[in-house]
């Protein structure tokens, strides 16, 4: 069962053992989510929304969080007044073994080949 919210500044967050393999690859399935998690994975720590830079509207950024909190790849809190968000990297890797590094490592090639283009 999804955790609960406990004020409206708590953010619901499947539980570890409620992440599904099907929900995580529809979240990675759109470019702009799977930047936002490269970026994620990258930096290695919690980044504020208003750390990415995407091209899109603020309202399609939002939504794009959101699917990826909802399927389980990132975790959101607030910080003060930012929203942080960090990948759920051990959740991931627990679950499914070295996904998240092959999507990682596909993404990385894929965007090389793209700019060689």
């Amino acid at each position: 069962m999804t955790t609960p919210a406990v004020s409206s500044r708590d953010l619901p967050h499947p539980m570890r053992e409620e992440i599904r393999l099907e929900g995580v690859l529809h979240a990675l399935s759109d470019p702009m989510r799977l930047r936002i998690v490269r970026e994620l994975a990258a930096d290695g720590e919690e980044l504020s929304c208003s750390h990415f830079d995407l091209p899109v509207t603020k309202s399609t950024t939002t939504h794009h969080f959101r699917v990826l909190r909802e399927a389980g790849v990132i975790r959101q809190v607030y910080r003060g007044t930012a929203k942080m968000n960090g990948l759920r990297r051990d959740d991931l890797d627990d679950l499914f073994p070295g996904l998240l590094d092959a999507l990682l490592a596909a993404a990385g090639r894929q965007a090389v080949r793209l700019r060689d283009a």
